[in-house]
Order: structure tokens, then C-alpha cells, then sequence
């Protein structure tokens, strides 16, 4: 089995679960950290003439993390894609678990104790509203139906923007900080929100700086996003 993959989640999960096939991954598939295969450029710029010389049985993408266009080349290319859906936490279960049998690996122990880590979650004592901001010049948030914004819904946050009609609208700063969230949460990526960049753009409001892994990726971290994410949570709100 040859398998190239165009989701650095799903890289994680695929090299974790099936260990030797995948045989191309994005520049942006840093886990595991010692990976070592053909780089075949980014999720929304992956070299096809690349992919096709690698000869793999099946590409892995995402239906957000890549775009259709790319995809639709790689199928002419006569390459065989399966594309994933992911919009919350059970889909995601759902998801990883095809990936892993498509790619021959049998079911890992990780998903087991991710499926445990968000069924043991106790329901939130209280529900706190949050801005999420995922990019800056310009700002964007979370909006609608995203799988972070679910992640953070199970943990009893609630994103000011969950019914906008927009998954990332852009957001003026003014219109963010007028919102009055209990907290702001700032991830480290898509956009690497850090002590020094980001907080000082919202005075007076709590900041949470979480792991960009444990709330927009679906793999093994997966199973520690609840623990991990809930103390960065409560440490922001004390």
C-alpha cells in the first residue's frame, strides 16, 4: 500500500496507524516529528506531477483543507482520492476510522482512548462565550459549522460568530472587542497567536493561548484535547 496525504491531521493518524505506507505528505505535515517521506508542496498548492511520479494506491484530503480543483487533477491524473468530511467531534471519530481501514491499518489503540477522553466529558457547569480568532491583517474568526468551533462548544465555550454565515468571516477588531466574550481564545495556528501577539489587541478581556493541534486537528491529539485545552481554558478565566 502506497498512500500519499494532503491533511496533516490525518498524516499523524495514517503514520501512527498504518506505519510504512504513506509515501508523500504536505510541507505542513509536521507529526510525527522524525516523518520522512516526499514533500509534495502545501494543502492548497500540492504539486500533482509530484503525487502521480509516487505512484501511490490512494491520496487522503479533506474537503476543507484542500480545494477541489487539485483534486479533480489528481482523479484525472488517475489517481484514486478519498476525500473526508469533518464538522465535529463523532464525524471525525467516523472519519479517522475509514482513513485507517482505507490505508489497511487496523484500528489503533489512540482512537479508542480519543472516543473515551470526549464520551467521559462531564457536561459544563456553565456555558462561557468566547471570540476565536483564527488570523490577523485581517482578523478572522470561527463561524459556522467548523470542527474547532464544535471542540470548543463540547468543552462549554460558545463562539460569538457559531451563526454567522460565514465558517471564517472577517471580523473588524472593533466589532470583535464591542462582542464582550467572557474570553478570547487564541490558537497558535492556522495564525501563531503568541504571549506578545494577539493579547494586546484585546484589553481588558481573558486570553486563552491554546494548542492549534489540540483544537483544529483530528488525529491522535484527539485524545488530549479535552484535558489540554480545558486547562489552558481555566487558567485564562481565574
Amino acid at each position: 500500500m502506497r498512500v500519499v496525504s494532503l491533511v496533516p491531521s490525518l498524516t499523524e493518524a495514517i503514520a501512527r496507524s498504518a506505519p510504512g505506507v504513506l509515501v508523500g505528505a504536505t510541507d505542513w505535515c509536521t507529526h510525527p516529528a522524525d516523518l520522512d517521506v516526499t514533500r509534495i508542496g502545501g494543502t492548497k498548492n500540492p504539486e500533482v506531477d509530484r503525487i502521480a511520479a509516487l505512484a501511490p494506491d490512494l491520496v487522503i484530503a479533506n474537503e476543507e483543507e484542500n480545494r477541489e480543483p487539485d483534486l479533480e487533477a489528481l482523479r484525472e491524473a488517475g489517481l484514486e482520492v478519498l476525500v473526508t468530511e469533518v464538522r465535529n467531534v463523532p464525524q471525525a471519530l467516523r472519519e479517522l476510522t475509514r482513513v485507517v481501514e482505507a490505508c489497511g491499518g487496523v484500528r489503533p489503540r489512540w482512537l479508542d482512548e480519543a472516543e473515551e477522553a470526549w464520551s467521559a466529558l462531564e457536561p459544563p457547569s456553565r456555558r462561557t462565550t468566547a471570540v476565536v480568532p483564527i488570523w490577523r491583517r485581517p482578523w478572522m474568526v470561527l463561524g459556522r459549522d467548523t470542527f474547532a468551533g464544535d471542540v470548543l462548544s463540547r468543552l462549554g465555550v460558545d463562539h460569538v460568530y457559531t451563526t454567522h454565515a460565514d465558517r471564517y468571516p472577517r471580523i473588524p477588531l472593533e466589532e470583535l472587542r464591542a462582542a464582550a466574550p467572557d474570553v478570547v481564545v487564541l490558537p497558535d495556528e492556522p495564525y501563531r497567536f503568541a504571549p506578545d501577539d494577539g493579547p494586546e489587541a484585546f484589553p481588558g478581556l481573558p486570553c486563552a493561548l491554546v494548542s492549534g493541534r489540540h483544537q483544529t486537528w483530528y488525529g491522535p491529539s484527539l485524545s488530549e484535547a479535552p484535558r489540554a485545552l480545558g486547562e489552558a481554558l481555566r487558567a485564562a478565566l481565574r
